[in-house]
């Protein structure tokens, strides 16, 4: 598991340190604060690849690159089986490449990557791996798969016509045709990551979709009864879709490997997931952080899992305040201070529900209301600290407070109460 993570002279900060959660990691902060790119730096800290470097088509996951003049590190440290390996790469600028140690990573466990353009990335020491000869690495194996949006549904092609994963339609009809334990293990995956009861994802039968298409198409069962074809389905269940078939595909595939590697499958899994919430309505982020939690418990239950997702939510960080354990998990946030952006370890703590995060140092906002509401809010709250308002302006303010806010609002409450006290309402 991946322990404690530095750089130095790489993206919007001089300098991020990070000592990880062994379960649990989350990571806020504004947009283009470097959350996305925190993601990118983990999956090569632990692969030595960049997405886009072992998959060009990508337009996310490029190289990291020195910010200014001057040397460039990332420093970082991960559990190998039972010790502690670190490591410090410099960014070497007549190769430009980040230095390495030769021979295939020493980390063991397996790396799943899902970014948030819907690109999926797989690391896996069965699989991804190369041998060092005289000194000089030699690949002999892929370095990792790493799956383009439209390669993650239609498939990732191999060398000379050869299919390196089918890909997810392909796939599922050929399980479901086959009933057996890849086809279970979707089914269970799917129902985990139904957001309720009531909405569960479930299989239907297999459809064509067109005269020209003769594939068989996967369908999902709707709550009104109704088989939709999974690629007419809405973005946020092709997002859950899509999620449910990396992780049954990568873990499956894990399995298979090691036994035509006689080994032991892997103990560990690191799993990256940019903007978890994405496409999401609130009633699914609000189940999707302990779901996947639970998810990849039941494909690996003798597997230690370590989840590392950036979010923009507040339903999120309120999704997780039942599961967060401060001695395994851990909250990372990123703000713009003083010119400078901050990488902060905050204290997670129990705000109750997502309007109160919202007002958190998550979010930093003053309130959820609109903007406009919110600069109504402030010049009503100058007109309270006023000696001797006008009551004309006071009972024109109320007006448009009562227009514009809902009754139960806080702050339309406390005006009320205080202009009855002070005697400029009735």
């Amino acid at each position: 598991m991946l322990k404690h993570l530095k750089i130095t002279n790489v993206g919007p900060a001089s300098t991020m340190e990070l000592e990880f959660g062994k379960r649990m990691n989350l990571l806020t902060g504004d947009n283009g604060l470097g959350k996305s790119f925190l993601l990118d730096i983990v999956w090569w800290a632990l692969t030595r690849k960049w997405p886009a470097e072992v998959n060009p088509k990508l337009t996310a996951g490029k190289k990291a690159l020195p910010a200014k003049p001057g040397d460039a590190t990332i420093n970082f440290s991960f559990t190998d089986k039972n010790k502690r390996e670190s490591y410090e790469s410099k960014y070497l600028l007549k190769e430009q490449a980040w230095t390495g140690h030769s021979g295939r990573p020493s980390n063991p466990g397996l790396v799943l990557y899902a970014m948030a353009d819907g690109s999926f990335a797989v690391w896996d020491p069965a699989r991804n791996y190369w041998r060092t000869h005289n000194g000089v690495d030699v690949q002999n194996r892929r370095p990792a798969y790493v799956f383009s949006p439209n390669e993650v549904w239609d498939g990732l092609p191999g060398p000379e016509g050869t299919w390196l994963c089918n890909g997810l339609i392909r796939d599922w009809a050929g399980w479901q045709k086959e009933n057996g334990q890849a086809f279970k293990h979707l089914t269970d995956v799917l129902n985990i990551l139904s957001p309720s009861s009531k909405e569960k994802l479930v299989p239907g039968e297999l459809t064509r979709i067109s005269l020209d298409d003769v594939r068989d198409i996967p369908t999902i069962r709707m709550p009104y009864k109704q088989d939709v074809p999974v690629l007419h389905a809405s973005s946020g269940m092709r997002r859950i879709i899509a999620l449910a078939y990396f992780l049954v595909w990568a873990w499956d595939e894990h399995q298979k490997a090691s036994k035509q590697l006689q080994e032991p499958n892997t103990n560990q899994v690191v799993f990256l997931i940019d903007e978890i919430e994405s496409h999401l309505h609130p009633s699914w982020q609000l189940s999707i952080v302990p779901a996947l939690l639970s998810v990849m418990n039941k494909l690996a239950d003798k597997t230690d899992v370590q989840l590392l997702t950036t979010t923009h939510s507040p339903l999120i960080m309120a999704s997780v305040e039942p599961c967060f354990d401060r001695e395994k998990d851990a909250w990372f946030d990123l703000d713009f201070m003083k010119n400078k952006v901050v990488l902060t370890n905050r204290e997670f703590e129990k705000h109750g529900d997502a309007a109160t995060w919202l007002i958190s140092e998550a979010f930093d906002l003053k309130s959820g209301r609109s903007i406009e509401y919110e600069n109504l809010v402030a010049q009503a709250s100058t007109l309270l600290e006023t000696d001797k308002p006008d009551t004309k302006q006071i009972k024109k303010m109320n007006d448009k407070l009562i227009a514009a806010l809902g009754p139960k609002d806080d702050f339309l409450f406390s005006w009320r109460y205080v202009c009855k006290q002070k005697g400029w309402l009735k």
